[in-house]
């Protein structure tokens, strides 16, 4: 799945049409691939970052579900997957390093 030839494109705006559309995002990162459900998009010293469930890290899912940080720089690629998620019971909205600096977060139904 891409994002349409007349919306932006890029990796930040592929990131927020996953977060709207609650869809799982493949990058990748740390030279392996990754699938990751991202949850919040905000900005840290000037630099943005994606909170995220990983759901597969080159191919296997992990140990345990855990919300985990990641630059955006260091995504490589992120393309939209046909593949949602529900929003994890884990991911805090409210937390205080999402205030005043969050860009776009999941809305849980």
């Amino acid at each position: 799945m891409t994002t349409p030839a007349n919306g932006p494109t890029g990796p930040v705006p592929t990131m927020f049409e996953a977060i709207v559309r609650q869809l799982a995002v493949t990058a990748t990162y740390n030279k392996g691939t990754v699938t990751i459900a991202p949850h919040i998009l905000y900005t840290r010293h000037g630099e943005i970052y994606v909170d995220a469930v990983t759901m597969e890290r080159d191919g296997k899912p992990p140990r345990e579900e855990k919300v985990g940080t990641f630059k955006m720089d260091g995504l490589g690629a992120p393309t939209l997957t046909d593949t949602r998620f529900t929003p994890s019971s884990l991911f805090e909205p409210a937390a205080e390093k999402y205030e005043g600096v969050t860009l776009m977060a999941v809305e849980r139904s």
